[in-house]
């Protein structure tokens, strides 16, 4: 089937619950704006439709953005239907590929889509063909890094990074604590992680 580009006004769309990817107001941004100013959104936004009528966004959240700060009313979108779970697994693949993604960014992406696939794991619909399991001996981060960049063990260090306070994530973002250093501290209880 053939997807389809329809333009839908900007205040339909709606950010993915719990996105995790900032967007950044930086020159970067600023330099987006200025691109859909002079040519428009060359790249549709990828949305999936809610109960409500209105559209969440799987791919796209800076290009949404570049467009309200350019003044557009209206944005190219591709309307895809996709389970909770579906939807979550790809926002994480269409990000992941991005430059300059902050540390708990990259740990939040990898628990989200990690919890996801656990999910669709349990549905034998998607685990198994005719011929058994389709991912027979392999755990659920074995089968996530092997479409990304980082080892299986350097995904359980990420993510073990979204068991940090607040105020210790920024550090890392901000690259005040190395990322060594700062999966040690995320088994700290979280009184302890205060008193640091």
């Amino acid at each position: 089937m053939q997807e389809v580009v329809e333009n839908i006004t900007l205040e339909k769309l709606k950010p993915f619950p719990n996105h995790p990817f900032k967007i950044r107001e930086d020159e970067a941004m600023m330099e987006t704006v200025e691109s859909v100013k002079s040519f428009g959104v060359l790249q549709p936004v990828i949305v999936r439709k809610t109960k409500d009528g209105e559209y969440e966004i799987l791919s796209g959240h800076r290009r949404k953005r570049a467009s309200e700060l350019a003044g557009r009313k209206t944005i190219p979108v591709i309307v895809r239907e996709l389970s909770d779970d579906a939807a979550v697994i790809f926002m994480v693949d269409s990000n992941l590929q991005r430059e300059n993604i902050l540390p708990s960014e990259r740990a939040a992406a990898y628990k989200m889509k990690l919890e996801a696939m656990k999910r669709q794991g349990t549905r034998t619909d998607l685990t198994s063909d005719q011929n058994g399991q389709k991912s027979v001996g392999k755990t659920s981060r074995e089968m996530l890094a092997a479409e990304n960049r980082d080892s299986a063990t350097q995904i359980q260090r990420y993510i073990r990074l979204t068991e940090l306070q607040p105020e210790l994530m920024k550090m890392v973002d901000e690259k005040k604590i190395a990322f060594t250093p700062a999966v040690e501290l995320s088994y700290l209880k979280p009184d302890e992680q205060r008193m640091l």
